[in-house]
Formats: C-alpha cells, sequence, structure tokens
C-alpha cells in the first residue's frame, strides 16, 4: 500500500485468519492443510503519511493468501484514486504511483524438512521473504526485497502471531540496509448469534541499523523508523467492516519534517474499510 507496505495494511492482518497445520500433524502428505482466501477491499485514508501537504485518498485492495504445500503466502495489490480524482496526495497530476504490490511467501522449514520444529509458543518456523514493489518508474519507485527468517507465535490473548526478521535490500540501490521486524495478528473477541464477530487486528513494521547517508537535502533519511495499524473490524462470511488507527514514526525511514521538502512521516493516519470476501 505504500512505499513499505504497507498498509492500509488493515486488512494485512488477515492472514493470520487461516491456521497453517504443524509438519508434524500434516503426515505424509505435504499438501493436507492447503487453504487459499481472496477478498476485496475498498479503502479510505484520512492523514497517511508520509505526506508533503494534503493526504487522503481512496483506493481498491486486491488482497490473496493461501497455504500450498511448503509455502505459506500473503499479498495484495492496491490502486489508488479509482475516480481520478483532483485532489489528496494521490491526485491527478501529483506524481504519485497509481499501484502497489506486497507480496510476501514464506517457506517452512517444518514442511521441508519433516521434522516439528516447534518449541514453546513458537509453533512454525519459515524461511521467511517480502516484495514491495511500486507501479512507478522502474528504477525510481518503490523496489524492495526482505529476507529473513519467521515464525508464528502464540502470544497471550492474541493468539497466533506471525513474525519476521529481516534483512533488507534495496533493489534500487543494489545494497543492503539495515533491518526490518514485522509482526500482525488477528484476534476475535465478540461474537454474534449469526455467526458474526468483531476482531481486533493490525501489524507492526519497524525498521532499524539502516544508513542514514542515503539521504539528501531534500528528504534525508533516519537509521530506523516504522508503523503500526490498530484495527477494529467487524466480520460476517462474505464481508467486513472496519476501522483503523495507523501510527507512524519516521515512515519508512524519511526524517519527519527534514529537509527542503520538509515531508510530515510522524503523526497519526485513519482508515475505513468495507470487504468483499471469496
Amino acid at each position: 500500500m505504500k512505499n513499505f507496505k504497507t498498509l492500509a495494511l488493515a486488512a494485512t492482518t488477515i492472514a493470520a485468519m487461516a491456521t497453517p497445520a504443524l509438519a508434524a500433524d500434516r503426515g505424509e502428505d505435504i499438501r493436507s492443510g492447503d487453504y487459499s482466501w481472496m477478498q476485496f477491499n475498498a479503502m479510505y485514508s484520512f492523514d497517511e503519511l508520509p505526506s508533503a501537504g494534503e493526504s487522503g485518498h481512496d483506493y481498491l485492495e486486491m488482497e490473496f493468501g493461501g497455504r500450498a504445500g511448503v509455502v505459506d503466502l500473503y499479498g495484495y495489490v492496491d490502486v489508488f484514486n479509482l475516480a481520478t480524482g483532483d485532489s489528496g496526495d494521490k491526485a491527478t497530476g501529483s506524481g504519485a504511483s497509481k499501484m502497489f504490490m506486497k507480496f510476501n511467501p514464506r517457506f517452512s522449514l517444518d514442511a521441508i524438512t519433516g521434522k516439528d520444529l516447534s518449541f514453546g509458543p513458537v509453533q512454525e518456523i519459515y524461511f521467511s521473504t517480502l516484495f514491495n514493489w511500486g507501479g512507478g518508474v522502474v528504477g525510481e519507485d518503490v523496489n524492495a526485497t526482505f529476507w529473513g527468517v519467521g515464525a508464528d507465535v502464540m502470544v497471550p490473548w492474541l493468539g497466533k502471531t506471525g513474525m519476521n526478521l529481516f534483512a533488507h535490500y534495496d533493489m534500487n540501490g543494489k545494497d543492503w540496509n539495515g533491518y526490518q521486524f514485522s509482526a500482525n495478528w488477528f484476534k476475535p473477541f465478540k461474537f454474534f448469534d449469526n455467526k458474526s464477530f468483531i476482531a481486533f487486528q493490525g501489524y507492526v513494521d519497524y525498521q532499524f541499523g539502516a544508513d542514514d547517508q542515503y539521504g539528501n537535502e531534500f528528504v534525508p533519511m533516519s537509521s530506523s523508523g516504522g508503523a503500526a495499524y490498530f484495527g477494529i473490524h467487524w466480520h460476517s462470511d462474505n464481508y467486513a467492516l472496519g476501522y483503523g488507527l495507523k501510527g507512524y514514526k519516521d515512515v519508512y525511514l524519511l526524517e519527519d519534517g527534514a529537509g527542503i521538502v520538509g515531508l510530515d512521516t510522524t503523526g497519526w493516519g485513519h482508515y475505513l474499510t468495507a470487504t468483499y470476501k471469496f
């Protein structure tokens, strides 16, 4: 959804809804726990960061995920400013990208080795990858990849929480630059007689150990920063409605208010979501 996500990543955490089985539970059939899902999210963001002024736009998010053999997959494609409006940070003439894609395949080491690697609260371990691609000019828009280790971890009250620790490789700059810790969760906590429910869902993406010399006098960079989304969403079998509060701190490693451009990269944004599930 934007430079690194990410985010309206609001629905990002829906990936945690499906519970992949442990390698030990699969027996000889590595595909016994396969599943897939897809949904479309009509979204609107208010005060989204980073921003150089007016910030807010509509977008359509095509979100997908599933498990097939050793691969646990999550991803989405965002299409911004559907009506080609003249206001907001994605307005006509703003120079903003029309699209953004996140692709997050994880490869289960439990399933690959045929061994149950779980211990304590850790249920399954992965070789984890993440790709963030913008829809703008090749070599200029977002083009980042992350490589590391992931795990499904049982957290008190939240339940199964996906966690990943990545090293970040900038595919435009052809260089490694820092690390990212990510976590996402999906916790139903209020159930209704019609089988619908309300869930607390969200994610955290935090970058650290980066080289702030990658910035310039126009847009200085920070060595650390990130974003966190906290959403309350109502779900039925086919639909969902939600509100999310997103906090930013030097998001995408852009130093808040610094440089000639003076981008706002620290603060709070709000997201509204209406979902149709396939």
